[in-house]
């Protein structure tokens, strides 16, 4: 099972799927997701930890993917792994943290057993490539939305579009607007045109 959450910044508001709840053992609506209320649920030893992975994330934007022992409402302990990728706008501030969190604790692994040790890696790194593709995709809307003068969605239509007609995945079209905007590379010719034809007409002087 695993269940998500985002952190936005602006407003210090959590937001927990269902199925966050369930993984500790919280009914849905009978508390308001907080990190104090993530944080009482991990033992002691591993409180610190974790709060000071979130201060990072949303301090300087770094990412990371943490094995967690949480404790159920019921008393259950289970293992999680939490993925946490920050949100950023077309200057690089954070705006929010997004993430998952993982029940590992079925089925775990052994120690000794270097094939399921990798795949549980590869798995951990398909995740943090998921949050990190996301992460890319709203800056990117992010981009698009001031340049255009658009709302989100026709922000996410036109990646998609460029996407479609250029033969590159939506996350590749976005890092390419990240990087032009940034001025670390300039757009290709064929994303560079396709813009140019849905960009707004200039109003004169």
């Amino acid at each position: 099972m695993a269940g998500r959450f985002r952190l936005d910044l602006t407003t210090e508001q959590w937001w927990w799927s269902p199925e966050l709840f369930d993984l500790l053992g919280v009914p849905v609506g009978s508390a308001r997701p907080s990190l104090q209320l993530l944080l009482s649920h991990v033992p002691e030893d591993g409180r610190a930890a974790l709060r000071e992975a979130l201060l990072a994330a949303g301090s300087t934007g770094t990412p990371f993917a943490r094995e967690h022992r949480v404790r159920r409402a019921d008393g259950a302990v289970r293992s999680l792994l939490l993925v946490c990728e920050p949100d950023l706008d077309a200057s690089g501030a954070v705006l929010a943290l997004s993430g998952l969190a993982v029940d590992l604790t079925d089925g775990r692994p052994a120690p000794t057993q270097d094939e399921d040790l990798e795949q549980l890696r590869t798995e951990v790194e398909q995740l943090r490539s998921a949050m990190a593709s996301r992460a890319a995709i709203e800056q990117a809307k992010g981009i698009l939305m001031v340049l255009m003068s658009c709302g989100d969605q026709v922000a996410f239509d036109l990646l998609a579009h460029m996407s479609s007609h250029t033969h590159r995945k939506v996350r590749d079209v976005a890092v390419l607007i990240i990087d032009s905007a940034s001025g670390r590379s300039p757009l290709p010719d064929d994303v560079r045109e396709i813009l140019h034809d849905a960009s707004p007409p200039a109003h004169p002087a």
